[in-house]
């Protein structure tokens, strides 16, 4: 097989699926804390502020992990970042199940969050160097494996666990993960040469002068325009299961609508991603951050368990799309011999967007004892968003018409 077929051929398709199965395992540690909050904060007798900072923990390592271990990736490979991680993954979840303190926990999570990285950020730009046609649907199913994680392992360990604490949980995913990951990582050793992608690497460049902008600053921006849709998307994916306890349907009924939420949020990116092949990564961006402004607006006035299930479908249908749009646009204007630590730097900034959006939620509530006034704090942080992928767009020619002109 010539170089140039390896991309989107057989075996890309093939590798594709091996990296799935490996997200589905190794994402459950950014959900799992936010699954067993209100069982933590009842054991450790702690605010729901103080208890948001164990999720905001999570997803600093989480932005952290997708850099530096996206940076190891461009020069190790992948099998060897995705199995170190995975040992130190099954140590955190052990001790973390042992903890006495709600301190001790907040600091394994920290380690839990930058090992589970791996199977984000470093996994969506693997992949992509793998396919060039059919990058964005590639991208969207490698993050689906994020959702999936979130959507599948609370309900199946709550049903296998028959009713045990939060701890027997964490014990099991430590198992799991050093039974699961690294025998799928060994089968990730081969990597693409560079000479395959040159091609790409030509039209990123064009499309990067397109726009007026240096990479450096485009990555910038892109990262701002990360934190700010982010902040907005936590809201809902890191309090709902807190919301239906205080509305008093109770956490199982929030496990089950945040399962719900993440499942739209697969049908979500992968529509995306299909979208994204086609229109290209920033016009995608756009529409789902327009569509998660809507989702959230929505909220405002559901209370009822009917309506919080029905907005819940709605904001996962329509905002999953977004964080892997900014790894296909990084594709497309960035060049691959970077692509490691140029998507691990965005994604950290809206992974940094998500810590911050968590934790910034619990104190509003805490000082307002509502979640109404960190809905709107969302919104105003969306339309931030909005406002920056606006400008990028109109200083671009677009993916399209570059393709157009170099045909």
């Amino acid at each position: 097989m010539s170089e140039p077929s390896m991309l989107d051929s057989r075996y890309s398709w093939l590798r594709l699926g091996i990296t799935l199965l490996i997200a589905v395992m190794g994402n459950v540690g950014m959900w799992a804390i936010i699954v067993v909050l209100p069982e933590v904060q009842s054991e450790f007798g702690a605010g729901r502020g103080e208890v948001s900072l164990a999720y905001t923990l999570t997803m600093v390592g989480f932005a952290l992990g997708n850099f530096f271990v996206g940076r190891a990736v461009d020069r190790f490979g992948v099998a060897k970042a995705l199995i170190a991680c995975a040992l130190t993954l099954t140590t955190c979840y052990i001790l973390a199940a042992l903890s006495p303190s709600l301190l001790i926990l907040s600091a394994l999570q920290l380690v839990i969050g930058f090992a589970t990285a791996c199977s984000f950020g470093p996994l969506i730009a693997d992949v992509s160097q793998w396919f060039l046609k059919r990058r964005g649907i590639a991208v969207a199913i490698t993050a689906s494996g994020n959702y999936l994680s979130g959507a599948i392992w609370p309900l199946l360990l709550g049903s296998l666990g028959g009713g045990e604490s939060w701890r027997w949980s964490y014990t099991a995913l430590g198992i799991l993960t050093l039974v699961i990951v690294p025998p799928l990582a060994l089968m990730l050793r081969r990597r693409v040469p560079l000479e395959a992608i040159a091609a790409a690497d030509t039209q990123s460049a064009s499309r990067t002068r397109a726009t007026g902008f240096t990479p450096r600053q485009l990555q910038w921006m892109l990262g701002a325009a990360g934190i700010a849709c982010c902040v907005a998307m936590s809201m809902p994916q890191v309090h709902i299961v807190a919301l239906c306890v205080d509305y008093g349907f109770g956490a199982a009924v929030g496990a089950e609508m945040l399962s719900l939420m993440l499942m739209g949020g697969v049908v979500s990116r992968l529509v995306s991603g299909t979208l994204a092949d086609r229109i290209g990564g920033i016009p995608t961006l756009l529409i789902g951050s327009s569509l998660q402004a809507i989702a959230l607006f929505l909220y405002l006035p559901a209370g009822g368990l009917v309506s919080l299930y029905t907005v819940s479908l709605i904001f996962g249908l329509s905002q999953s799309g977004i964080v892997p749009s900014y790894a296909v646009i990084v594709r497309e204007y960035m060049p691959s011999r970077e692509a490691g630590a140029r998507v691990g730097f965005v994604l950290m900034m809206t992974i940094t967007g998500m810590a911050v959006g968590g934790w910034l939620s619990g104190v509003i509530y805490d000082v307002t004892g509502s979640y109404q006034w960190a809905f709107v704090n969302g919104i105003v942080w969306n339309g931030l968003n909005i406002a920056i992928m606006i400008v990028i767009l109109m200083r671009s020619q677009g993916p399209r018409k570059l393709r157009t002109a170099a045909a």
